[in-house]
């Protein structure tokens, strides 16, 4: 298999200056992209601003040998998100690939958590990514070509305690990437979705340090250089961490039909494990395909024809 490379390629990192945005903007650049690191320099909950991160990680990529700006836009704020987007095309001509990966924590039960900490969670993770999505969309549209990146966590997708606020967002971002999976597809834009496992600043406190050290920032980034690649995989989610690599996917079970004079909630809960299921589960391409198999279900049942 031929080295992916990303010579002539654009790339814009956020939350690159240090953990895996950092990992992810070295390694685009050692494969050949222009990178626009983009960090807002703050603390891990979002507090405070500083382009020092973002920075340091440009001279990095400089003294290796790429070429890299550095860029200090909240990716909460459109305007400061086009400006981040201008400067990367009056640099370089324009965007190819966009890696949203700005992120912040404020953990805390639900209970305790206040609305100003949940929302803050949702603004930078779900909210940035679409601001910085929106920026660079048009143009690669026009271009005929474009990959970006999600980042996702396995405390949306599943769950984790205290993170209510964190996985509601990054649960949020799924559901970004499958309906622009399908509006990008025809102009070559594939959207696909990252959730890592890392050791990070994010992390520090939350793995034992034995552990910790399998999980480099390296081993993820892996996955995300393939999902950035000219042959990469389309609405994708993909689990990276400590060398292991997994895909995430939605299913949905067959169900039961109820006639009319059965739908009552009491049926519904006697056979709730006739609903739930596995077997026969499909993957849906888009969400239609639910609404379809409803309706062939009642169809069938009064034995009507659909066109």
């Amino acid at each position: 298999m031929s080295d992916i490379r990303f010579d002539g390629r654009v790339a814009i990192v956020t939350g690159a200056g240090a953990g895996l945005g950092r990992s992810h903007a070295l390694e685009l650049a050692r494969r050949g992209a222009k990178v626009v690191v983009n960090d807002l320099g703050g603390a891990v909950d979002g507090t405070g601003s500083s382009l020092s991160a973002a920075e340091t990680v440009v001279e990095e990529i400089k003294a290796a040998g790429g070429e890299a700006i550095a860029n200090g836009a909240n990716v909460t704020k459109p305007d400061e998100v086009t400006a981040m987007v201008d400067a990367a095309r009056e640099t370089w001509g324009k965007v190819d690939i966009l890696v949203n990966n700005a992120g912040i924590l404020r953990d805390k039960s639900f209970s305790k958590m206040t609305l100003d900490d949940f929302r803050a969670v949702m603004e930078v993770h779900l909210w940035g990514s679409v601001v910085c999505t929106k920026a660079v969309w048009d143009h690669m549209k026009e271009a005929g070509y474009g990959r970006i990146v999600m980042t996702s966590s396995s405390s949306g997708i599943y769950g984790n305690f205290g993170q209510s606020n964190y996985g509601a967002a990054k649960m949020g971002v799924v559901g970004l990437m499958n309906v622009l999976h399908l509006e990008g597809r025809k102009n070559n834009i594939k959207v696909n979705t990252l959730s890592p496992t890392a050791h990070t600043r994010m992390t520090e406190g939350l793995i034992p340090e034995e552990a910790a050290k399998l999980m480099t920032p390296e081993s993820v980034t892996a996955g995300l250089v393939a999902l950035c690649a000219e042959t990469a995989p389309e609405r994708t989610i993909l689990c990276a961490g400590a060398g292991g690599y997994a895909a995430t996917k939605i299913y949905e079970t067959p169900g039961i039909y109820l006639p009319p004079e059965d739908q009552t909630a009491e049926n519904v809960l006697a056979n709730i494990d006739k609903i739930t299921s596995d077997h026969g589960q499909e993957e849906f391409e888009e969400g239609a395909r639910q609404t379809f198999k409803f309706i062939q279900y009642a169809a069938k049942h009064f034995d009507l024809a659909l066109g």
